[in-house]
């Protein structure tokens, strides 16, 4: 028996997301029925979705019935969307799985102990003078929004004398402590902030650099490592994230410039580092994850630090690897609907 596997995205329409194709192509050559719908076409009483199918050259929409997993692609836009979220992930397998804001993972990783030796200590801001006495303690910090996403919001402090300078992006400005006061007060009265220890994770020509680890759960219902790439910033920046300027290269090539005969074993290390952490994450949310996007920095002393885990990477923006997570994910959904029958999936 065929599984039938649904995309579920708040667009309404495929044609605007291109992904779509991308998956529908994927599921036909894995000998899966792919459709794409929207929670707004749902029929919860008559058990039915008015679904887009690709079929000779074009999507074309019919009626249909549940389909066996949902591949959870975009989120909510509003309430009575929500509810129908709710009521189909009830009975029919989500493949995606939040991993709440950066405070949730900082916690849940922290009481997990395997990894908190990787983990930025990580405060909540609740007034000005938190951030204050984190620049006492560690002389540098970085403060954030804790639902931020694109490196957007994230700001380089530094105390200078009786001065303050700060650094968003390529933008570097100076405060007196009053000023400092009252920027940092307007900016909790808009967002919900952390404040951690700043990692001078950084090239030798002095750009900061991360690693984005990106892994998913295959056929088997295992992780496999789909792709590890260098994210380098801007030269004065103090972020890395591509959609702000910065740029990638391949792995090899960057870790030889960079570490010379250490080049080998630090990508031998992060493969292992993801794959250990992603089945770890599955453990400490007594959940099942299908995808992650794991950002580590790395310190001078060559010390692992974890920035963030993103449930809903995204497609590597590099050496063609669109098709191997589009690839990954369809055969999860495969392992997914022969499995969830037997032990309602999310109790495993």
């Amino acid at each position: 028996m065929k599984v039938t596997v649904g995309m579920m995205h708040y667009r309404r329409d495929p044609r605007t997301l291109f992904k779509a194709y991308a998956y529908a192509a994927a599921a036909k050559m894995e000998g899966v029925d792919f459709f794409y719908f929207t929670p707004g076409r749902v029929d919860l009483e008559k058990r039915t979705i008015v679904a887009w199918f690709y079929e000779d050259g074009a999507w074309v929409e019919r009626e249909t019935s549940f389909p066996d997993v949902i591949y959870n692609s975009g989120g909510s836009v509003s309430e009575k969307t929500d509810e129908v979220i709710e009521r189909l992930f009830d009975e029919i397998p989500y493949t995606s799985h939040s991993v709440g804001d950066k405070v949730t993972v900082y916690n849940r990783l922290l009481k997990g102990r395997l990894f908190a030796k990787y983990l930025l200590p990580t405060h909540r801001v609740r007034s000005e003078d938190d951030v204050l006495d984190k620049l006492n303690e560690y002389e540098r910090v970085i403060v954030k929004p804790t639902s931020g996403a694109k490196g957007i919001g994230v700001v380089y402090v530094e105390q200078n004398g009786d001065d303050f300078v700060t650094i968003e992006q390529t933008e570097r400005s100076l405060f007196t402590r009053r000023e400092f006061e009252r920027w940092l007060e307007q900016w909790l009265e808009m967002e919900d902030l952390l404040v951690q220890p700043y990692v001078a994770s950084r090239t030798k020509a002095g750009q900061p650099f991360d690693f984005r680890l990106h892994v998913q759960k295959g056929g088997q219902g295992q992780w496999v490592m789909t792709t590890i790439y260098p994210r380098i910033g801007q030269a004065g920046s103090i972020i890395t994230n591509l959609s702000a300027g910065g740029a990638t290269n391949e792995l090899k090539f960057f870790l030889e410039h960079e570490f010379g005969t250490e080049a080998y074993d630090i990508a031998r290390e992060l493969e292992v580092f993801a794959l250990q952490l992603a089945a770890h994450m599955d453990e400490v949310y007594e959940e099942n994850f299908d995808e992650l996007g794991i950002d580590i920095g790395l310190d001078p002393h060559r010390k692992f630090w974890l920035y963030e885990v993103n449930w809903r990477p995204g497609q590597p923006m590099l050496f063609r690897l669109e098709l191997d997570v589009v690839r990954n994910m369809i055969l999860y959904c495969k392992y997914l609907a022969a499995h969830y029958g037997q032990n309602k999936w999310r109790a495993q």
